[in-house]
């Protein structure tokens, strides 16, 4: 049978992972602080002698899209919103992972968290003494005004982190990691909003689009598919006399 076909069922199957990617991308168009993905493929050639013009498709992991989303006013002094590139740093499973989602709470032990995941300053996992005012600064110092006092007192600092974007996936939770595994190095460049949170950044008119675009694609590599068939049907009977 001709190589032609792998080269259809391979494309046929990138499509249909690709309206995974896009679906997901969808599906989180309202939330804050979500990361669309993209999906990521590569040409790889077919192995065997004879079969030198002839390609497959080799999926690689999702790629992470790094385009700010928008930024809006909250008023709580527990939001924050990174402003331009950057990240928080959160304990997922034990492992250091980073995140955009910026709406954080403090548990009854004052552990401060995100989505249920310890936030990390420069000394590991946040405790904050009971307070009754908290301020965020565009540096990540987390200050607090302690119950019976009148003054702010600086009492942890956001890791806040800068990975350069291409280097980015993501781990089953949804978190960002870096491909090269590891921890990344805080960067004291990195700068916050507080009492503000940012949106999603997926373009849900952009997914629609390519989910369209998909479709078609798979289409094609379906009549591709049948076309492949028909040939070797033909060739068998050829040979066949």
């Amino acid at each position: 049978m001709d190589a032609l076909i792998f080269t259809a069922m391979s494309g046929a199957n990138r499509a249909l992972k690709a309206q995974q990617v896009h679906a997901n991308n969808l599906a989180n168009s309202e939330t804050g602080g979500f990361r669309a993905d993209f999906g990521v493929a590569r040409s790889q050639a077919v192995a065997g002698s004879g079969f030198d013009a002839r390609h497959v498709t080799r999926l690689e992991p999702s790629a992470v899209n790094s385009r700010p989303g928008a930024i809006h006013a909250t008023g709580r002094e527990l939001d924050v919103a990174i402003e331009g590139e950057g990240f928080l740093a959160v304990l997922d499973g034990g492992q250091e992972v980073y995140t955009r989602a910026g709406s954080l709470d403090v548990g009854a032990d004052g552990t401060l968290s995100v989505q249920g995941r310890p936030v990390l300053g420069d000394g590991g996992a946040i405790t904050l003494p009971p307070f009754s005012q908290l301020a965020i600064a565009a540096d990540g110092t987390l200050s607090v005004q302690a119950q019976g006092e009148t003054l702010m007192q600086p009492v942890a600092k956001l890791k806040l982190v800068r990975p350069v974007p291409e280097e980015l996936s993501k781990n089953g939770n949804g978190f960002i990691i870096s491909r090269a595994g590891g921890t990344l190095p805080a960067d004291d460049t990195v700068r916050v909003k507080g009492g503000h949170l940012e949106r999603s950044n997926v373009s849900a008119v952009e997914e629609m689009i390519a989910t369209m675009a998909l479709g078609r694609d798979f289409e094609l590599q379906m009549k591709m598919f049948t076309t492949a068939s028909e040939m070797a049907d033909a060739g068998n009977r050829l040979v066949r006399g």
